[in-house]
């Protein structure tokens, strides 16, 4: 099942063995104030008799940050290093780089936009964009 509670809101996707996804939030509080709307509305209606989830926690952050400049893709890709990087532009419009040692993943985009995804937590998404950004400055 899908359910926004409003349109333009987060998404919720609610899997038959009762687990869920919340998609969108753009803060911690914004995601734990759904979540505990979610589990009022599943009591609400029913669904659920004891409205807690122990287990519940934040999986995936996606992180994104605007250079305000161009970035050069090519030349990036050869700096960042051609194992850790994947450019097809006729594929995709960004750059693919995978930090070594660290479980995120960064896409760039000529325009300066950079998405950073696939971290547990905050401070390791942060890392990731100080290294980068000191990469960056030597590449562009």
């Amino acid at each position: 099942m899908y359910l926004r509670f409003e349109e333009d809101t987060p998404l919720i996707t609610l899997y038959r063995t009762g687990k869920y996804i919340i998609t969108g939030p753009t803060s911690k509080e914004e995601l734990f104030h759904l979540r505990e709307r979610f589990l009022t509305f599943l009591s609400n209606i029913g669904a659920i008799e004891n409205a807690t989830d122990e287990w519940f926690s934040v999986q995936n952050y996606v992180c994104t940050e605007d250079l305000d400049r161009t970035l050069n893709l090519n030349a990036l890709a050869i700096g960042l290093g051609l194992e850790q990087t994947e450019y097809e532009p006729e594929q995709f419009p960004g750059l693919i780089y995978r930090p070594p040692e660290e479980d995120g993943v960064v896409l760039l985009f000529a325009t300066g936009r950079i998405v950073i995804t696939g971290c547990r937590n905050i401070e390791a998404a942060e890392k990731i964009f100080a290294d980068l950004k000191d990469d960056l400055m030597q590449f562009t």
